[in-house]
Order: structure tokens, then C-alpha cells, then sequence
């Protein structure tokens, strides 16, 4: 199963790329889901079916499904235990019932039970390719970022939370005077922790790859860069960039050839920002691309720029984060293309506390828990090179060994 996912600044056409990569895959007799993670659904108007869509995939062709996700729906699956709870505490402290039940909702909420809905479909084996609609370049970040993020929560803080509360919930009760949480709610927390380490699963492994949208802008492409760096510090790949809304050359007017001169300096940029990925290229069109052909069309007159790459095949890219052994020391590389263009090198800051190393790009942080392998080894060098983080870590010594030495 192939899954795709397209993401950008807001306003770079994502919706009709996606749409029409989707209608593409359909055309060659694949079975093929889109589905839409941002809260601004417009595939439904993409393929001129508007209100049509629901909550379950609706067939557009004989092979295309387009499904618009029911955060609530998701909300009181995967929720609804831990929000009763915390709308007993908030009625215990005499909160108002209705605004109890806005300061329940997770901020995110419905880019979280979108993902959700991905694993579903994803699990259900009907699918040969599922193309995925992402929010805007920002909230797909922080969104990838979370199932890591609330892992290492669940694994380290809730055990202990989770005992202390069993042990001694009457007292705690008595003295808080609002109600503790039972294991209904924990049970809750790592379901909801399990099922988004899936989808992380599914988005970082080898049949899963991120293709970041623009136009021939100066600042989209600044912000593209940005992703392509970001989210491969979170192990994503990016197989590709389809710069959009590019417009054709020809004519005499003086206002179209100055934005086409412009607009070809940047994609000369664009070229080298992106070197060693495909860049495709979608041009204006005398109308605007609405239902399943005209998407189609797009789609395939800018996948025609790759020339002899398959847009619709698993992505030859190798994985951001990898390992290689050498002796008694073993090399972490991970891959952080572009970062010389938007970063400097002493903004990524390397920390390691027990068996978590912890990588700062920017504003961007993760955590990485590290195999019993690497954790019983100490960190013997780090550098930035080749667009790659290299940590290298070596055996520890004993005194013994040492004084042999």
C-alpha cells in the first residue's frame, strides 16, 4: 500500500495537487482513498461533488473514494472516557457544563482523530493508495511531532502517576476534594497513545513519503525548506516538490513576462534548495481544475516533468534516521537536508540525559529513546556534515580495561 501526503503553506494549491495525484492513481486501476487532515475541508469542491462527501469514503469513480473525516465522531471513540472525567472535575469546581465541554477538547483535536482515521483505513486492507490532504506546513509539523511526543509521556510519567493514584486515591480524594481519575482514563490514554504510535509507524516507513507543495514565491520557498529540514528531523520522508501555479511562458503583456521572469529565478532556486528530490512543475490552466479529469490532467501534465520516475512508486529515498557500525563504535545519522539555509550551525544543540538523546533544530526538538545498544555506549563526537547530524558512540571502557590500554 502506498500513502502519500501533501503539505505546504496555506494557499499553494495542496487540495487540487492531492486531488488530482489521486484521480491519477484511480485512472490506473488503483484502488485509491483521499482524505482530507485539514480542518478547511475543500475536496468535495475539488472534485465538484461539494456537499456530497461524509464521514465514510464516498466513490467518486469506479477507484476513487474521497472521505472528509468526523473529528467527533473520533472524539467520543478515542476521548470519551478521559473527557468525562475531566468534566467531573471541572462540575466539582463549578465550571459551567457547556464551557466544561470546550476546555475538554484537545487543542488539535481534529488533525489528531484525522490521523486516526488514516490508521483505520490504512488497517483495513481495501486500499492500493492512500493520498492524504495535510493541514498547512506549521500544524502538519507539530501534528507528526505528537505521537513521539505523548510516547514518552505514557512511558515514563503515566506508570508512575497511574500507581501513585491507585495506591492512594481515597486520601487524595478526601483532601483534593475532586474526583481521581480511574483506570478507564489511563486505559484511555494509552490507547490513544498506541494508536497514534501506528500511524507514526505507518508515515515513517518505507511505503509512506511527504510531498511538500508551492509556488514559485520567495517566502514558500523559504518556509518549504524549512519542512523539508523539520520533518526529516522527525524521520519522515520527502520523496518530491511540486511547485504550483506557475505561470506560462509566451505573450506580450509586461505584467505576465515580469511575474514569469520572477517566477524563474525562484524555480531556479527551488532546483538547488532542493537538490537530489524531483521538482515538479504545475503550470496555470485557462480555467480552474474542477472534477475528477480536469484534476487528473493536472496531475499527470506535472508528474510528466520526472521524466522516468514514477510518481505513484515507493520512493527510492533512504530513511532519515539510520546506523552504521564500525569496530567498537557505531555512527547515528540523521538527515537534515537544507539546514545550512535556514539555520545556523550553533542552533542545533545535541543533549543526552540516560537513554534519551535530544536534538534541537531551530525551534524544533525531538527526543529520540535510544536502543539498550547505543544506551549502554558513551557519546564520543558529534558534528553536522553533508547534511546529516552524525553522533558517534563508543563502548564504554572499564578501569581495567583502561589501564591495559
Amino acid at each position: 500500500m502506498r500513502i502519500l501526503l501533501f503539505t505546504g503553506k496555506g494557499g499553494v494549491g495542496k487540495s487540487t495537487v492531492s486531488a488530482g495525484t489521486a484521480a491519477m492513481s484511480a485512472a490506473r486501476g488503483l484502488r485509491t482513498l483521499v482524505l482530507s487532515t485539514d480542518a478547511a475541508h475543500s475536496l468535495g469542491d475539488a472534485f465538484g461533488v461539494g456537499q456530497a462527501l461524509g464521514s465514510e469514503p464516498v466513490a467518486v469513480t469506479e477507484h476513487l473514494y474521497v472521505q472528509h473525516v468526523d473529528a467527533q465522531r473520533r472524539f467520543e471513540e478515542s476521548w470519551v472516557e478521559v473527557q468525562g472525567y475531566l468534566l467531573s472535575v471541572l462540575d466539582t469546581i463549578g465550571v459551567d457544563r457547556i464551557a466544561a465541554e470546550e476546555l475538554t477538547i484537545i487543542p488539535g483535536a481534529e488533525e489528531v482523530f484525522a490521523l486516526l482515521e488514516l490508521r483505520r483505513m490504512a488497517v483495513s486492507g481495501e486500499w492500493d493508495t492512500i493520498v492524504v490532504d495535510c493541514a498547512p506546513t506549521a500544524e502538519t509539523l507539530r501534528l507528526l511531532a505528537l505521537p513521539e511526543a505523548l510516547g514518552w509521556y505514557l512511558e515514563r510519567i503515566l506508570p508512575v502517576q497511574r500507581k501513585m493514584v491507585k495506591a492512594l486515591k481515597p486520601v487524595l480524594t478526601k483532601a483534593a476534594g475532586v474526583p481521581m481519575p480511574g483506570d478507564s482514563v489511563f486505559d484511555a490514554l494509552v490507547r490513544l497513545h498506541d494508536e497514534l504510535a501506528e500511524v507514526r509507524a505507518l508515515l515513517s516507513g518505507p511505503e509512506a513519503s511527504v510531498r511538500i507543495v508551492l509556488t514559485p514565491e520567495r517566502v514558500v520557498l523559504a518556509e518549504a525548506r524549512r519542512s523539508w529540514t523539520t520533518l526529516s528531523l522527525y524521520g519522515y520522508r520527502v520523496d518530491g516538490v511540486v511547485a504550483n501555479r506557475i505561470f506560462p511562458a509566451g505573450g506580450s503583456d509586461d505584467w505576465r513576462a515580469g511575474w514569469v521572469k520572477a517566477q524563474d529565478d525562484v524555480l531556479g532556486d527551488v532546483g538547488a534548495s532542493f537538490e537530489g528530490l524531483p521538482v515538479w512543475r504545475s503550470f496555470y490552466r485557462p480555467t480552474e481544475p474542477v472534477g475528477v479529469e480536469d484534476l487528473r490532467e493536472v496531475a499527470e501534465a506535472a508528474y510528466a516533468w520526472s521524466g522516468s520516475i514514477d510518481p505513484l512508486a515507493v520512493p527510492e529515498t533512504a530513511a532519515p534516521f539510520r546506523t552504521e557500525t564500525t569496530g567498537e563504535s557505531t555512527t547515528v545519522r540523521l538527515a537534515l537536508p537544507g539546514l545550512a539555509q535556514w539555520v545556523e550551525r550553533d542552533q542545533v544543540q545535541l543533549g543526552r540525559n540516560g537513554d534519551e538523546l535530544a536534538i534541537t533544530v531551530g525551534a524544533y526538538r525531538r527526543l529520540l529513546t535510544l536502543p539498550a545498544a547505543l544506551a549502554r555506549m558513551r557519546v564520543s563526537g558529534a558534528r553536522v556534515e553533508g547534511g546529516e547530524l552524525r553522533v558517534t558512540f563508543s563502548r564504554q571502557t572499564t578501569n581495567t580495561e583502561s589501564e591495559g590500554s
